[in-house]
């Protein structure tokens, strides 16, 4: 009867600790789907970044076919263009980079959505086999009960 009431314990315990685990994944899944909204603007704004400097590139490519007659100008311009083409350059290297991190964290979201759900599966067994546990200790209880009620009416 001890060993029932101890296993019982214990499953409550492990009962309350998977419970602390899963509100803890919640809680990273939480951060995780904010990191990818965060990551997703940083996202659309470096493209409309890059959509500005590609404008830029092709306003600057325009301005220095038409300075041909004029090689000062034409030199600015170039210079211009290259420090453009750099920029959107890096602005593709971080576009790339950000599109990593994303997918990433897709990744990892979904490892961590897959192990909450294992966890909880893990919760139901535990909770299904306390019920039983719970149900047969009663019936043993009662029957002990009966045996002693016919005990003392001896």
């Amino acid at each position: 009867m001890n060993s029932l009431r101890i296993e019982a314990d214990e499953a409550n315990t492990k009962v309350e600790d998977l419970k602390a685990k899963i509100k803890a994944l919640e809680q990273e899944n939480l951060q995780k789907e904010q990191e990818i909204t965060s990551l997703s603007h940083r996202n659309q704004v470096l493209e409309a970044e890059v959509d500005k400097l590609e404008v830029k590139v092709k306003d600057a490519k325009a301005a220095a076919d038409e300075g041909t007659a004029h090689g000062t100008l034409n030199e600015t311009l170039q210079r211009k263009l290259q420090i453009l083409e750099e920029e959107a350059e890096e602005a593709d290297k971080n576009l790339r980079e950000t599109n990593d991190k994303l997918r990433q964290t897709d990744v990892k979201a979904g490892h961590y959505e897959r192990k909450v759900a294992a966890l909880e599966a893990s919760r139901d067994q535990w909770e299904t086999k306390y019920e039983e546990m719970s149900k047969k200790f009663n019936d043993v209880k009662k029957e002990l009960d009966e045996y002693i009620s016919e005990i003392g009416s001896m």
